[in-house]
């Protein structure tokens, strides 16, 4: 057994002599036959993905979610806008992989929720490109605390030589957040950008038959409800409160594009501690404590380490004044050499476009945008499509959402 900390989660891996992965496997045959269902369309076809609502609010990296997409790819996807590269974030995958239930009558996927949790089963399921290989049976189950689960029955081969030409091979977590940029020379249109802000691997090599393992969560800022419990958290992430959103945040998480939009950002650093925390400023108010402390709660022992500055009145104006000159001078020198950078950038500019294939030409040309690799949402056939542009420009083929049985 292994306890790995993974920031937002902790893993434990129980090996096949473990009571443990026995315990953690769920039974569906002994379930209520009302509350499990086969998914008719999973069953029989392949890359195909399926949205299924759940009973309970399921935290997922502290986001409270009701709805999941379960794919025969051997995984969950967990984000609000459905794509065809479900496989490049936000996705809860016990064995993600080229899985095809199409290719045998005894392939299904089957998903059990009971109102505290949710077991999804990929059974009897085999590999696209190698069917010989035997079939796969496997779950992950997602608790109303967060947990979650995933359990192995049968596992033919060893995940590090399941082939990931024409799929994704991946086991763990990740999540992302997607932030709308408008294009200046369009109008009208935005383009929507995924940013994975954090990923779960697991050791493929310690997933074997009658293995388990199970994910404890981490507590993360967006648990904090109010502004001082926020402040004074102390947890693996710098929690910060806006006042605007009403909300606690890292910055980094799937509420990152309404942070910015609202300058919670800037708002965090408009506040000071000024004579050791008996004062304080906000937004260019000097207030006392006492007067602020049931209101705005910004006055505590605990985030004196969030002050910006820490210093008395007096003592503030004085710097203040004494710093005037350098801060002149610093900004002109700053001016020059900016206006230095400028000058040589245009330089060299005018000099690549005369001469594209001297060294500083191909030099760019071999690393211009188009060719570096990038995750971003495409406008396609009326159905927002997503595509991971691998190094050598490959697209990988995708899913096609089907409708919920």
């Amino acid at each position: 057994m292994e306890d790995t900390d993974h920031n937002y989660y902790t893993s434990k891996t129980f090996g096949p002599s473990d009571p443990m992965s026995k315990e953690l496997w769920v039974n569906i045959d002994q379930m209520e036959k009302d509350n499990v269902k086969i998914h008719g369309i999973l069953s029989n076809t392949h890359r195909q993905a399926a949205r299924v609502n759940l009973s309970f609010d399921f935290p997922f990296y502290g986001h409270l979610l009701r709805e999941i997409t379960v794919a025969t790819g051997g995984f969950i996807y967990t984000g609000d806008v459905v794509h065809r590269m479900l496989t490049a974030t936000q996705y809860i995958a016990p064995l993600m992989a080229n899985f095809d239930p199409s290719l045998s009558r005894n392939s299904t996927v089957i998903y059990f929720d009971n109102g505290t949790a949710l077991v999804v089963q990929w059974d009897h399921v085999h590999l696209q490109d190698s069917y010989n290989q035997g079939s796969f049976t496997f779950q992950a189950t997602l608790h109303s605390d967060g947990r979650i689960v995933f359990a192995y029955k049968e596992v033919p081969v060893q995940i590090a030589k399941i082939s990931s030409v024409n799929h994704p091979v991946k086991v763990g977590l990740s999540d992302a957040f997607v932030v709308v940029h408008k294009i200046q020379q369009i109008p009208n249109v935005r383009r929507k950008t995924i940013y994975e802000y954090h990923r779960v691997e697991l050791l493929k090599t310690k997933i074997t038959s009658s293995t388990a393992v199970e994910m404890m969560p981490l507590p993360t800022c967006l648990q904090f409800t109010s502004c001082t419990s926020c402040i004074a958290s102390q947890i693996n992430f710098n929690c910060s409160w806006c006042h605007r959103l009403n909300r606690c945040s890292s910055g980094f998480d799937r509420h990152r594009q309404d942070w910015v939009d609202n300058s919670c950002p800037d708002e965090v650093c408009m506040w000071m501690c000024v004579y050791a925390m008996q004062l304080c400023v906000y937004k260019d108010r000097l207030v006392y404590s006492d007067s602020i402390i049931s209101e705005l709660n910004c006055i505590s022992a605990q985030n004196y380490k969030y002050c910006k500055m820490c210093v008395s009145a007096p003592a503030a104006k004085s710097t203040a004044e004494d710093s005037t000159h350098p801060l002149r001078m610093g900004l002109i020198l700053g001016m020059v050499l900016l206006l230095l950078v400028m000058v040589a950038i245009v330089l060299v500019t005018v000099y690549i476009y005369h001469h594209p294939s001297s060294a500083a030409g191909l030099f760019f040309i071999e690393r211009r945008p188009s060719r570096w690799p990038a995750m971003k949402f495409r406008r396609g056939s009326g159905h927002p499509a997503y595509a991971e542009v691998e190094p050598m420009g490959q697209e990988k083929e995708g899913f096609i959402e089907s409708e919920q049985c």
